[in-house]
């Protein structure tokens, strides 16, 4: 067994789906685990460091992720399992494919992933956004979904600094990517959906296109009206393309 904790939130039963959050934490993609947990069995991990969860040492990286969960699908005698992640879960989605060597994920599922670098399409330095910075660029209506910082209690304005600590910690440098991820992508022979808001101020859309190039067999699907979380503007939409992929 690993000897990490790993927080976990589990639902419904059927064939295994796991859910990776991005920096925001695990409430980002709750509502993914909750519409899969209809029909499969979702489980929702929250990434060690995020949400004042213990990290250990031995995972200072996204590839340390990408092998801890691994090992959660190994301990558990998993497979064909539907991988989601969202923006770095993506990340972690994408580095678990490329060294799933028992063959224990079938499909995979990027919503705004990070995780490669683009020539000509940079990603948006996250940690230099004040709060208005991060809504104008995270989603289409950002004066819906901003949320004055004042008006958030002090707890949660703790939790929310910790996790961006740990997300610097182990995806700052080099800025949200790993160079040596996008070439091994080509090895990735499972059906990949990449999915992609069109007003994602993050990572473009001509990003994601390029992220989906990267793989030997992946869809890119734009949704409309939408930024770097789709799933929360859009969910409709989003559970829809995700559907309709797992049903292919």
């Amino acid at each position: 067994m690993s000897s990490t904790p790993i927080t976990l939130t589990e639902m419904g039963t059927g064939r295994p789906a796991i859910i990776l959050h991005g920096g925001g934490g695990p409430a980002t993609v709750v509502m993914i685990a909750t519409h899969l947990g209809k029909s499969m069995h979702a489980i929702e991990p929250t990434h060690p460091g995020w949400d004042a969860s213990p990290r250990p040492d031995s995972i200072a990286s996204i590839p340390d992720y990408a092998a801890l969960y691994l090992g959660l699908l190994a301990e558990r005698h998993l497979s064909d399992v539907l991988v989601v992640g969202s923006s770095i879960g993506g990340w972690i989605g994408s580095e678990m494919a490329t060294r799933d060597d028992s063959n224990r994920i079938s499909q995979l599922v990027l919503i705004d992933a990070v995780g490669i670098d683009v020539p000509g399409e940079p990603m948006t330095d996250f940690f230099a956004l004040d709060a208005r910075g991060v809504a104008e660029h995270s989603f289409h209506d950002s004066e819906r979904f901003y949320v004055d910082p004042s008006t958030i209690p002090p707890e949660q304005v703790a939790l929310r600094q910790g996790n961006m600590a740990t997300m610097r910690a182990v995806a700052g440098d080099p800025y949200m990517h790993d160079p040596e991820l996008q070439p091994k992508l080509s090895t990735v022979a499972i059906p990949t959906l990449v999915l992609w808001g069109d007003s994602d101020g993050v990572a473009t859309p001509a990003y994601g296109d390029a992220y989906a190039r990267s793989f030997g067999n992946a869809r890119f699907e734009v949704i409309p009206n939408a930024g770097h979380l789709p799933h929360i503007e859009q969910p409709a939409a989003t559970f829809a393309a995700i559907d309709a992929f797992i049903a292919r």
